[in-house]
């Protein structure tokens, strides 16, 4: 008889600062740092984990720490990221336990999970705690201090500026 893991949500560490600019959060990672007139909420190394948004519920995004497949099977860390995405449609009754967004521990079916929606990237003080500090918009950042993921699936928007960064979110507010 098998035993059931320890949860492991996928997570990256990233060194960096947040500041809030009209109401989204960005993180600057080191070795780039704030503005001088920025106020920056949180400074310090933290943990990004990334959330798989409700079907119908935007609001909400659980952060996949362990799947458990209808035939006892049960998935952990990247592993269960990339089932998530890659295979789950073979088992939509397959159940995804974790954490929200807003720190509530939660199973809910596959099914029930908008795989289509952006990714929520979730930014934590450190790997033990369940709730995040905030739901990242944009990282600035050079290429090369990227975290793995976030480098190659680009869940995030990121520039290599806060002007570049600046100058995207201007012209997108005027389309």
């Amino acid at each position: 008889m098998s035993s059931i893991p320890a949860r492991q949500p996928y997570a990256e560490a990233i060194i960096g600062q947040v500041i809030k600019i009209t109401d989204r959060f960005v993180l600057v990672a080191d070795p780039l740092s704030a503005p001088a007139e920025a106020e920056i909420l949180y400074s310090d190394g933290f943990f990004l984990r990334y959330g798989v948004e409700y079907l119908g519920k935007p609001q909400y995004s659980i952060v996949p720490g362990l799947i458990a497949l209808d035939y006892g099977e049960m998935l952990v860390g990247e592993e269960a990221w990339h089932f998530l995405f890659r295979r789950s449609n073979l088992y939509p009754r397959a159940d995804v336990l974790g954490y929200r967004n807003d720190g509530v521990d939660d199973m809910i079916p596959i099914k029930f999970l908008d795989l289509m929606q952006p990714i929520h990237a979730l930014l934590y003080q450190d790997g033990t705690v369940t709730t995040p500090l905030c739901r990242l918009s944009a990282v600035i950042a050079l290429a090369d201090r990227l975290p793995p993921w976030l480098l190659q699936y680009r869940y995030l928007p990121c520039y290599p500026s806060l002007s570049d960064y600046q100058a995207q979110t201007h012209d997108d507010s005027q389309r």
